[in-house]
């Protein structure tokens, strides 16, 4: 039996387009993907606000663009791929993590798939595939809905390498969750490990076909995929294994895979990819593959927000309180995270951002708008020079927590709860 495969490298700015190019190839992308295919760019943004780590970079993005356009995929079947969550603004976030200006630059299609894409029952899209379902059966009773467009597509996910207060880490097999489950996708939690493997079986039924571009210049450790403490590594990794991806990336970060990581245990134990190291091949620099970042990981400093997702999940808040996320009461809950996330927790910690971005990443980042390159621009390695950082980094803590009063005020008004309530009395109305 053939061994799955992940490609790791070492980076810089100087060369971070050639290597993201052949990592890919060397993880064996064009066998994945159908060129002949829709091919979906699963941006990753775990938050609105631009923190390291955290979402899918702009060169990440820019680079694996212009790699299928070097390699004869045609730019017209290319398109960007967003979900939304309640609490999390795809629109600001595209915009703060200049992902926007990448498919804007590259004249891509960009789909947020909340806004006018058809979605049809699970059952309607893999059939009896449904009948092996490990846990999201016993979630929805009634089925749930994913989008039609999937069907037949190709999908590249673009997460990044980072801990995760749920999952311990998250990834690639992850980084499905928001596109393919709807906006009641939080009463999966208390089963999330297991709602990961079932995601994992859909992708594989409905794509024609999958690969993953892990960006680890910025990982992230802690309490991700938000409130992390980031540090610059400079290692990118690919593969067409969801699980072996996620494996390496996990062990680079200080965990044992089968051991620490029950969603990528089920899905190896299930045959949907190998998590376990030992058999996985890797290809490109070995050596960085088999660094250890010793990382502490998402539960020895957890925030308080994310300590009370754990009682009410898993501990002893579960009972008296899980039910009302089921119910028109959950709003509650996003206007907590907000009021957390964004409204207290970033604007009071804007010094671990100015620090970064006074590295070579976060030089590019910040300087992204006069660096970017132009689209047809397929010969050029990286950026030699990154720009300077400002003489003093303007702290903006205000502007942040007014940002986040208008984020709790959509993410109330958005809340599926209510927009659910809207649509039966928009459809009693018509009748």
């Amino acid at each position: 039996m053939k061994k799955s495969k992940v490609a790791v490298f070492r980076t810089s700015p100087a060369t971070v387009l050639t290597d993201y190019h052949r990592i890919m190839n060397l993880a064996g992308y064009q066998d994945a993907l159908p060129k002949d295919a829709e091919t979906a760019l699963k941006i990753n943004i775990s938050w609105h606000f631009f923190y390291p780590a955290s979402s899918t970079t702009p060169w990440q993005l820019d680079a694996v663009t212009r790699a299928m356009k070097k390699d004869g995929y045609d730019p017209a079947k290319i398109h960007g791929c967003h979900n939304r969550t309640v609490v999390i603004d795809a629109h600001l976030g595209e915009r703060e993590n200049k992902q926007v200006n990448v498919v804007e630059n590259h004249g891509l299609k960009n789909v947020h798939l909340y806004e006018g894409e058809e979605w049809i029952h699970v059952r309607e899209a893999v059939g009896d595939l449904a009948d092996k379902f490990m846990c999201l059966n016993e979630v929805y009773p009634d089925g749930f809905m994913i989008p039609k467009r999937f069907i037949g597509e190709n999908i590249i996910h673009l997460p990044t390498v980072k801990t995760h207060v749920f999952t311990t880490t998250t990834g690639a097999m992850k980084n499905a969750f928001g596109g393919l489950l709807n906006e009641r996708r939080h009463w999966t939690h208390p089963v999330i490990h297991e709602t990961l493997v079932d995601l994992l079986m859909i992708q594989k039924k409905i794509h024609r076909g999958i690969f993953a571009v892990m960006d680890g210049t910025f990982a992230g450790d802690g309490p991700g995929p938000r409130c992390m403490v980031p540090h610059a590594k400079n290692v990118i990794l690919a593969s067409a294994d969801q699980v072996a991806i996620d494996a390496v990336a996990a062990k680079l970060m200080g965990f044992d895979p089968l051991k620490d990581l029950k969603y990528v245990r089920l899905a190896h134990e299930a045959g949907l990819g190998c998590g376990d190291p030992r058999d996985i091949e890797i290809v490109g620099d070995h050596d960085a593959a088999s660094q250890n970042w010793q990382f502490t990981g998402p539960f020895r400093k957890m925030t308080f927000a994310s300590r009370m997702q754990h009682q009410i999940y898993w501990g002893p808040l579960k009972k008296p309180i899980e039910w009302s996320l089921k119910t028109v009461l959950a709003p509650w809950a996003y206007i907590a995270s907000v009021l957390y996330h964004d409204s207290f927790w970033y604007p009071t910690h804007q010094k671990v951002i100015e620090d970064i971005l006074g590295s070579d990443w976060g030089r590019l980042f910040q300087n992204w708008e006069s660096l970017q390159l132009p689209p047809d621009d397929l010969e050029s390695r990286g950026w030699n020079n990154v720009g300077a950082s400002p003489a003093e980094l303007k702290r903006d803590s205000m502007k942040f927590f007014k940002q986040s009063l208008k984020i709790l005020g959509t993410c109330v008004k958005e809340a599926p709860e209510f927009a659910a309530r809207k649509r039966r009395k928009a459809v009693r109305s018509a009748s």
